[in-house]
């Protein structure tokens, strides 16, 4: 008993040289600022910021992004028609800037039409432009006017004839059409407008 108590005594000694806190049997609370669940709430709405702003830039990549301007784009369009002359609609078409090696992809729609656009630039002016469809290929150069910023940069290549007159001729059938229903809803609007003021004006007059 003696030696366990006098080494008992010994490092109770050595503790309160160390930390004479714990000597007297108190301890120091652990300090807590007012701000630390504000701190938390900031750290992670600066992490889901982070988070959102990864997940964008990998959505739309540089290069999407910068096509929203006109002069990084270059747009090839047109239609595609087989030998009968009506359109050739889900057909594959690949434009391709020959000197860059840049390319880019567009299907036909129910009408043939097809619309590609290249990631190009002013210094691009005058490139070989290869467009490829039904195992056919055309070759165009890329022309434009590097100071216009405003102008759509595009070029028209069609393949066969005749899909690209009767899809016009549709558009404006359709165009029309819909001209015609609006001016028919229109009027019968105005009729009806008429019809309740006069039955208004009745229904007044009655009961005077």
């Amino acid at each position: 008993m003696p030696c366990f108590w006098e080494s008992y005594e010994e490092l109770r000694r050595r503790s309160a040289v160390r930390n004479p806190a714990a000597a007297t049997g108190t301890m120091r609370p652990v300090r807590q600022g007012p701000g630390d669940g504000t701190r938390a709430i900031y750290f992670v709405a600066l992490l889901s910021l982070v988070v959102t702003w990864l997940v964008f830039v990998a959505s739309f990549p540089p290069t999407a992004i910068a096509m929203h301007e006109v002069d990084h784009r270059f747009t090839v369009k047109g239609h595609v028609c087989g030998p009968d002359g009506q359109p050739v609609p889900d057909t594959k078409v690949i434009a391709k800037d020959v000197r860059v090696s840049v390319h880019a992809i567009g299907y036909t729609d129910s009408r043939g039409y097809y619309r590609a656009t290249l990631h190009l630039h002013n210094e691009n002016r005058g490139d070989p432009i290869l467009v490829i469809a039904l195992d056919q290929e055309k070759r165009e150069t890329a022309q434009f006017d590097p100071k216009d910023v405003g102008t759509e940069r595009q070029i028209t290549v069609n393949f066969g004839s005749g899909c690209e007159t009767a899809a016009g001729g549709a558009d404006w059938i359709y165009y029309g059409a819909g001209i015609s229903l609006a001016a028919v809803a229109a009027l019968a609007g105005v009729r009806l407008i008429r019809n309740r003021q006069r039955s208004q004006r009745r229904g007044k007059g009655l009961r005077k």
